[in-house]
C-alpha cells in the first residue's frame, strides 16, 4: 500500500512539473542522492538486522546484546554523517 502511494505521487509530481523524471533539471543534486543512498542502505539494513536480533534476545540473558547495541548506535552515526555530508 506504501509503494502504491509513491508510485502515485512521483507519478503525480512528474505530471505536474513536466518532467520525465525526478530531480531532472538537478543532475548533480541527484547524483548526490545516489551517492548517498549507496552509503545508507546497507548501513539501515545492518542496524535493521540488529534491531531485531536485540528483541529476539531481550528476553534472555545473552553477551552478545552490547554488540548489538553498539552496532545498532554506530549505524546511526554512519546515517546521519551520511546525511549531513549530502546537505
Amino acid at each position: 500500500m506504501i509503494y502504491n502511494e509513491y508510485e502515485l505521487t512521483n507519478k503525480q509530481i512528474l505530471k505536474l512539473s513536466n518532467k520525465t523524471e525526478l530531480l531532472e533539471d538537478s543532475p548533480v543534486v541527484s547524483l548526490s542522492i545516489q551517492m548517498r543512498e549507496r552509503i545508507v542502505l546497507p548501513l539501515v539494513t545492518i542496524q535493521q538486522f540488529a534491531l531485531t536480533k536485540l528483541r529476539e534476545m531481550k528476553s534472555e540473558s545473552d553477551e552478545l546484546i552490547p554488540v548489538y547495541e553498539k552496532l545498532i548506535m554506530r549505524c546511526s552515526f554512519g546515517i546521519i554523517n551520511a546525511g549531513r555530508n549530502s546537505a
